[in-house]
């Protein structure tokens, strides 16, 4: 799991320059930015917060991200 502390610093690398890029813990897997709604993995605890990953995962429902992320 991703300690709460981390949570609070990590941003959206893609929005954090122009908003606050602001992430949300869903499915204790996925870091999700409330601005562009790109959804960046979580794999063995260490959150991957590369835009090209998170934007693989933009246009998937959070409902539908599967749990744990798939490895690549």
């Amino acid at each position: 799991m991703v300690s709460p502390d981390l949570l609070e610093i990590l941003r959206c690398p893609n929005c954090v320059r122009e908003t606050p890029g602001l992430l949300t813990l869903e499915k204790n897997a996925w870091l999700v930015c409330q601005d562009c709604g790109r959804k960046y993995p979580i794999r063995d605890d260490i959150p991957v917060m590369l835009i090209d990953e998170g934007t693989k995962w933009q246009t998937t429902a959070v409902a539908d991200l599967p749990v744990p992320p798939p490895g690549e």
